[in-house]
């Protein structure tokens, strides 16, 4: 998604424009969007578990009924992972049976009943999983663990991740869109209509009284974000609300197609209020993004280039904002290869953790590790006040992409999760390339 959000053919097709600047289309070459066309479908298809296929005698057969995605190809987290499938759906090729699979497997599966779990974590009513269990199902509302019964400890949170809530209604936004009908929205799961278990989703992840940012403290803390689970942040979080301003405008679009026009105003109020809130509570003296106003409160490359690709950072901010991590990104702060760290190097809270608090060591890979993930937003926001220095860093990915594609053969790897220190870990990562490319191919038409 970009700065607006459209709604067409009488109110059921639903499309995300730009209004980009000239620099920022044609960031690839025809030649190059075709080659991660092509990586990206193979990926995808990779991370597929088809209905009774075994992936392993550990995690059994894919029991769901019908086909589960992956977060890559590899034999990495063997499971359905709601947040790597939900940002890589835009990529166009994940088909609307498989959508419709999905999304109903994971309103089946949010949880009905506040509970408390044996290491002492809550799981809210309303909460997303994690991930859920191909075998038999089973929903995993924390990270690091694949076991129903033993779930939940302090060191993932006291709560679960607060970013799964909001892919959720990215998966329901959009399938209503690609199906071009919103009779699903209708449907009951377990005795609710999936419009009211999408409302109950936006609303579990906590705020202050009367707030709309949302908020955890060390007691309670949950994940702000997968891609950072390793890490403890505490305060007001960042890149959650803005998956929550997101949220919130898809949700007043599918209220629309409901002919709720009460409802659908209400979510367009919370996103003119996340908008207007974000950049004041987050932004420091050059206009970068922080994580959260509590334990690390560091400038965060991924929120801030989020922000500016959903529209939150508009103007002289989103300027401001771009020239800082072009600069950074100039000086070899940035990036390594094409790859992303989340925090510039020089940056970091000490020489021995680039984040305030981490559960790995510096360099690895959420503290420190360079990804392929946010690639195609950072390129979009250098792309404000250097095209050519946003064209070369999507050059440098691709080039990386080419020379280590999985497809090589034994000894490749390419799309890898991340960049550690001493090794890149988990190859055949699906949103490495299903993210960029949905970024990539928005703005250009190839012949």
């Amino acid at each position: 998604m970009k700065n607006t959000i459209a709604l067409f053919a009488l109110g059921i097709i639903i499309v995300f424009t730009s209004n980009a600047q000239p620099g920022i289309r044609n960031l690839l070459s025809d030649h190059d969007l075709k080659y991660l066309e092509e990586l990206t479908k193979d990926v995808v298809e990779r991370s597929r578990i088809h209905p009774k296929q075994v992936i392993s005698k550990e995690f059994g057969a894919n029991n769901s009924g019908g086909t589960l995605i992956k977060p890559g190809g590899s034999d990495c987290y063997p499971a359905f992972w709601i947040r790597d499938y939900a940002m890589s759906i835009e990529s166009g090729f994940i088909t609307l049976e498989e959508q419709k699979h999905m999304l109903l497997l994971t309103a089946a599966s949010q949880c009905d009943q506040t509970w408390i779990s044996d290491g002492g974590c809550l799981i809210p009513i309303g909460a997303i999983p994690d991930h859920i269990r191909i075998d038999d199902s089973r929903p995993v509302y924390f990270p690091g663990t694949y076991d129903y019964k033993g779930q939940g400890n302090k060191k993932w949170g006291m709560m679960p991740p607060y970013c799964d809530q909001f892919f959720f209604i990215d998966m329901a936004y959009f399938y209503t869109k690609n199906s071009s009908s919103h009779h699903l929205l209708k449907m009951k799961i377990n005795g609710q209509t999936l419009i009211d278990r999408l409302e109950l989703a936006y609303k579990t992840p906590p705020v202050r009284q009367d707030g709309a940012i949302v908020y955890a403290t060390e007691d309670f803390r949950g994940v702000d974000f997968g891609f950072r689970d390793v890490i403890t942040i505490t305060g007001e979080l960042c890149m959650p609300s803005l998956l929550k301003y997101k949220a919130s405008l898809e949700l007043a679009e599918l209220f629309d197609l409901l002919k709720k026009k009460d409802k659908a105003e209400t979510y367009r109020r919370y996103a003119r209020r996340l908008k207007e809130e974000i950049p004041l509570r987050f932004s420091d003296s050059r206009g970068m993004l922080v994580a959260s106003t509590g334990k690390s409160r560091q400038a965060d490359i991924w929120s801030t280039v989020m922000a500016i690709y959903y529209g939150v950072l508009e103007g002289e901010k989103a300027l401001n904002a771009s020239r800082v991590i072009t600069q950074g990104y100039k000086k070899g702060l940035l990036a390594k290869n094409g790859n992303i760290r989340h925090i510039l190097i020089g940056e970091d809270f000490s020489d021995k953790s680039a984040w305030e608090k981490s559960l790995v060591r510096k360099g690895d890979y959420q503290n420190g590790g360079y990804w392929g993930t946010p690639t195609g937003w950072v390129c979009y926001a250098m792309a404000l006040t250097d095209p050519d220095a946003a064209k070369q860093l999507a050059k440098e990915y691709i080039g990386n992409l080419r020379a280590g594609d999985y497809r090589n053969g034994a000894g490749y790897g390419e799309p890898w999760e991340c960049y550690n220190l001493e090794a890149p870990q988990n190859a055949i990562y699906m949103t490495t390339v299903t993210s960029p490319f949905i970024v990539f191919k928005s703005g250009q038409k190839y012949k």
